[in-house]
């Protein structure tokens, strides 16, 4: 759907959205709820119970042919081969030739084809890409325009999921999933997302979009579910260290110094960029992408500069309120005696000194995510 006065694209959820009260705002070619009853109340509302987030904006991509998972394996850095059990779903950034990553993406397991989930803003870049280096026996089939998504998660989601899609997906581990029969037509169902929480994502028709919706908020109305806005999801993620791409990540960085070593396959015969990562890895890593818990209540903001003893030794890529944390929390590529968890450090915000600790990443530990490192692309 297009809004033809802004140019913006709507999801099917849009009258959902509406009818709601959201405050709506432009968002990767879309126009998105950036908050509903407010950033604080929703944040809460997926730590503690259960919210849902409208993510129709990601983009999604097919591989299907012959040479399918051979050519999903040589395009990401995770393992995502012909050893990938059915159903499985991966997370893994997707590199240039010169290691720096064009995307972060999913890559969900269905028999012989290979399932990608890109992020909204990098959609058309990401298809021109898969497309160019596609062999001849490969078929890349564009299905965003297709599909509507949603994310439910907190703490309760299963509750929800559950009563609608039965114990098969209770049943799921944390990045499985599975093709339902809703209703006569196809529904992924995954265990995933983008929180820390526990938590589900649907993929489903565009047609029947809003008969999910509808029946997933029935399902936890007794458990107070709520819609939620991308403000509070921002919020989620930058508590958990997870990496928003064009911010965190992009391709003048690579996923060893982003904290993504666990991503990145050398054993595997090759993929691109492989070479790369390689010899990144031999030579040192000059930065780290750590976290940053702040003193005070001022926010870090991204191109903030981060200072020891007056010099620079780093600067921050995404910053907001750690609502469950209690206090600022950030992310920032650190160099040198600054790169390591629990060194202390300046944030230098317009002048100002704002003290802060340099942290693990998650910064919050205690969601009810079954892992802390898995995510979803923005």
């Amino acid at each position: 759907m297009l809004d033809t006065a802004t140019a913006l694209k709507r999801t099917p959820f849009y009258p959902r959205h509406v009818a709601a009260g959201a405050k709506m705002v432009p968002f990767a070619g879309h126009e998105m709820p950036i908050q509903y009853e407010g950033i604080l109340t929703e944040h809460r509302t997926v730590r503690a119970g259960v919210g849902v987030f409208d993510v129709s904006h990601l983009g999604e991509i097919r591989l299907r042919g012959p040479g399918a998972i051979a050519y999903a394996n040589r395009l990401v850095t995770n393992e995502v081969g012909e050893s990938l059990p059915d159903g499985k779903v991966v997370y893994t950034p997707m590199c240039l030739e010169q290691g720096g990553i064009v995307d972060d993406l999913l890559v969900y397991a269905f028999g012989a084809e290979r399932y990608l989930v890109v992020n909204a803003s990098n959609f058309d870049k990401d298809l021109a890409w898969i497309r160019r280096h596609a062999p001849g026996d490969v078929e890349v089939i564009d299905e965003h325009a297709a599909t509507a998504q949603l994310a439910v998660q907190g703490p309760r989601s299963e509750d929800v999921i559950g009563s609608i899609y039965g114990d098969r997906a209770r049943a799921l581990a944390f990045y499985e999933g599975y093709v339902a029969d809703d209703r006569g037509s196809s529904t992924i169902v995954s265990r995933t997302g983008y929180t820390g929480e526990d938590g589900f994502e649907l993929y489903m028709p565009v047609a029947r979009a809003l008969d999910v919706w509808d029946r997933v908020f029935a399902a936890g109305a007794s458990l107070g579910i709520r819609p939620i806005g991308l403000g509070a999801r921002d919020t989620l993620r930058l508590e958990m260290g997870y990496c928003l791409y064009g911010n965190d990540i992009d391709e003048t960085t690579n996923p060893l110094e982003a904290g993504l070593a666990w991503t990145v396959r050398l054993e595997k015969s090759d993929f691109i960029g492989r070479d790369a990562l390689v010899r990144a890895k031999e030579a040192g890593l000059e930065r780290r992408l750590l976290g940053l818990i702040l003193e005070g209540e001022r926010i870090a903001r991204p191109g903030f500069e981060v200072e020891t003893q007056g010099k620079r030794v780093g600067i921050v890529t995404s910053g907001t309120m750690g609502i469950s944390i209690g206090r600022p929390v950030a992310m920032a590529y650190l160099e040198g005696d600054a790169a390591r968890v629990g060194a202390r450090v300046d944030v230098v915000a317009r002048g100002a000194r704002i003290p802060a600790l340099v942290a693990a990443r998650p910064m919050y530990t205690n969601g009810s995510v079954r892992s802390p490192k898995p995510r979803r692309p923005q």
